[in-house]
């Protein structure tokens, strides 16, 4: 005979909706702190237009750079007066352009006789006299012109000095009174002190007359190695013009400016709290505010005479490793009552923190009176001038998305535009009180969300645990 047993019956625990309600609660606050990290922009500031056009140019300050939270200006977006989005573009500040800067300063002439002398020397008529490195220049006889009834076979041009900061000549550019049409070729040599010449080269200068004006061709090449004196001779003296004066033409290549950048100083910062290096004992700590695309720098030494070589480090976050970004040599040397200075560092970087090193065999840097200048080359705003004014900026929001149009959409015609843009300027900037405080909040819930996850990690365990 068989016996029967009665059916187990396994409770679950009065726990488990215990469980379930703290796993519950655990993920309702993540999905709160998750909602409160939508965007919201932390600071705003007025913009005054000064000249109003339909488009309007807004350059950036450095303060739009400290207050945005995305190295690209994303963050930033421009309201009119009832809140609603202005459309905008991020102009970039453009490139310098090259350009040739021509120096011009007036020569002296002397007319030369009308004919070489029986052994083909040609007869100076001017006196030149050495005092230590400067040379004086007398003219022979007093006289300006050659003797009355005779032509003159050619002319000497004094260049003047030049210093060594002076670009060399390039050219002579001939002026005369007459006559109206002509065709004279020549022969020039070059020397520094009229007793050792040395050939320069031939040309051909004209004047011709046509119904659009005269055309003219008055320029001496010199080549690279020209003296101060330049003897200029005629083929023909009977065809040469009557030379009334002529100017030196040096020319340098240098870089016109478009946008020019921003200057920036700042003076040091205080050190990292812990010192573990010796470099961090010794080194200069600069903030300039926000990360910000510099082209130079330069450092700005106490009084004295001082030579001071380092290198240069940077980084854009507090809490990163230091990257290097240079090295050079600055000085300021002091001289009969007067400072010369070193030239700025050339650097095409992106950077909030600065580091300056001194050289371990120079001596330590004034930490009162050192400063950091450099020049950086920011960007403007353009906003299409619509809806109603006044109009405001905002910037700070972390997760904002980017807002500014492409500048070619904005702008179809963006180089006939540019000379008509209006003008802004941006007032102080305004730190928004309930976002700062929902920002600082959500702070606090970041910070606490690892032990979070951890304690509904532990409880879920100890939970199935106790299951």
């Amino acid at each position: 005979m068989s016996r029967r047993y009665p059916p187990i019956v396994i409770a679950m625990p009065r726990h488990k909706s215990t469980l379930v309600t703290l796993l519950g609660c655990a993920l309702g606050a993540l999905a709160l702190s998750a909602r409160a990290e939508e965007p919201a922009y932390r600071f705003q500031a007025p913009i005054t237009v000064e000249q109003a056009a339909a488009f309007v140019r807004l350059p950036l300050p450095a303060g739009a750079y400290s207050r945005s939270l995305s190295p690209a200006l994303h963050d930033l977006r421009v309201l009119d007066a009832r809140g609603e989005r202005v459309p905008f573009a991020v102009l970039a500040p453009r490139a310098a352009e090259a350009q040739r800067i021509e120096q011009q300063r007036d020569a002296v002439l002397y007319p030369l006789p009308a004919k070489p002398s029986a052994s083909g020397v040609w007869a100076s008529p001017v006196e030149v006299t050495l005092q230590g490195e400067r040379i004086s220049v007398k003219r022979i006889g007093g006289t300006a012109a050659p003797a009355a009834g005779t032509q003159s076979g050619g002319w000497l041009f004094d260049l003047g000095e030049r210093t060594r900061e002076q670009p060399r000549p390039q050219s002579l550019a001939l002026r005369w009174s007459g006559p109206a049409e002509f065709s004279a070729t020549y022969t020039f040599q070059t020397s520094e002190d009229l007793r050792d010449w040395r050939a320069g080269g031939a040309g051909q200068v004209m004047a011709l007359g046509s119904t659009a004006g005269p055309l003219t061709q008055p320029t001496v090449m010199l080549p690279a190695n020209a003296g101060r004196f330049v003897r200029l001779v005629w083929a023909d003296a009977a065809a040469a013009p009557a030379l009334s004066g002529a100017s030196v033409i040096a020319a340098t290549q240098g870089s016109l400016e478009l946008d020019a950048p921003t200057e920036i100083v700042a003076a040091p910062s205080p050190a990292p709290a812990a010192k573990a290096t010796v470099d961090d004992a010794r080194s200069l700590h600069f903030d300039l505010g926000g990360t910000l695309p510099i082209s130079q720098l330069d450092l700005r030494l106490a009084p004295g005479t001082r030579v001071v070589p380092v290198r240069l480090q940077g980084r854009d976050h507090a809490d990163e490793a230091w990257r290097e970004l240079g090295a050079g040599v600055f000085y300021r040397l002091e001289r009969g009552g007067e400072a010369s200075h070193s030239p700025p560092l050339t650097l095409h970087t992106r950077v909030r923190y600065l580091r300056v090193l001194p050289d371990a065999r120079a001596a330590a840097l004034d930490p009162v009176l050192t400063q950091v200048v450099v020049q950086a080359r920011l960007a403007s705003l353009v906003f299409a001038a619509q809806g109603q004014p006044p109009f405001s900026l905002l910037a700070g929001a972390a997760k904002a998305p980017p807002s500014a149009l492409p500048v070619a959409t904005l702008v179809p015609a963006l180089d006939d535009e540019r000379a008509r843009f209006g003008r802004a300027l941006l007032g102080d900037w305004v730190e928004i009180e309930a976002v700062a405080r929902a920002a600082d909040r959500n702070a606090r819930i970041t910070a606490l969300r690892p032990w979070l996850l951890w304690a509904v990690l532990l409880a879920g365990v100890a939970g199935l645990g106790f299951m």
